[in-house]
């Protein structure tokens, strides 16, 4: 018999961390450069949330890193990527780009418009060992993906025509409408993260607006229903 999750701790959009840097503006779920919060340092092998909105034109000039797995979710406007490993990409509202920078990778991610925004997520967890071979790849969906309330964008084996993350995540990509509902459940030794990108949806009962983040340790079922069309991501996590 499945028992429902009853224990969520609730990370509301703003509690957050926040800089705004006139050509960037972000929101830190966890602590990031200049924010510091020793009681929110990321969970599990999660370490980054980062809500960026991108002036158009501006973007992050070429930097480096190293032993992360990287990974974007465009929301609104375009991201333009150019890294050390030849790629050079622009991805659209509901594509993800994920990066194993591995042992050592320079790259810029860019607004390419001179006139619409830049909306998206940066998204960092920790890789499951040091220096591996850096890597690039990009989940786009597909016609099957439309109607779906829940689907598998990364993953530690990429089934599902997932990208291959190099840690024991699987990340799902939920986007539901009024009154549509979608469950999950939660397996011993494991922890899930709920993130609320756009919208508003409950949570086993409670309520998460954009920007709102839940956690659980707990072994059950997790409930999703939203109330108007909503995008978030469920991180579920050794």
């Amino acid at each position: 018999m499945k028992t429902t999750v009853t224990e969520l701790n609730i990370r509301r959009a703003d509690e957050r961390g926040h800089a705004d840097h006139g050509w960037l503006n972000s929101y830190h779920t966890f602590s990031f450069a200049d924010y510091y919060d020793p009681a929110h340092m990321g969970f599990r092998s999660l370490r980054v949330i980062n809500d960026d909105r991108v002036a158009p034109g501006q973007g992050f000039g070429t930097h480096p890193h190293r032993d992360m797995e990287i990974f974007s979710y465009v929301l609104e406007g375009t991201l333009e990527h150019k890294d050390s490993m030849g790629n050079g990409r622009q991805l659209k509202p509901g594509q993800i780009q994920l990066i194993s920078a591995g042992r050592g990778i320079t790259h810029s991610e860019f607004n390419p418009s001179r006139a619409e925004p830049l909306h998206f997520l940066q998204i960092w967890l920790q890789p499951r060992q040091r220096g591996l071979t850096p890597g690039y790849t990009e989940w786009h969906p597909k016609a099957e993906h439309a109607e779906a309330a829940k689907v598998l964008v990364i993953s530690p084996d990429g089934r599902d025509g997932s990208a291959i993350i190099h840690q024991d995540a699987d990340i799902y990509l939920v986007r539901l409408q009024p009154d549509q509902t979608v469950t999950h459940e939660t397996k011993a030794g494991r922890g899930a993260w709920l993130h609320v990108a756009e919208g508003t949806l409950t949570l086993n009962g409670v309520e998460l607006t954009t920007g709102d983040g839940a956690s659980t340790e707990e072994q059950g079922k997790l409930t999703v229903a939203a109330s108007e069309p909503t995008q978030a991501i469920l991180f579920d996590l050794k």
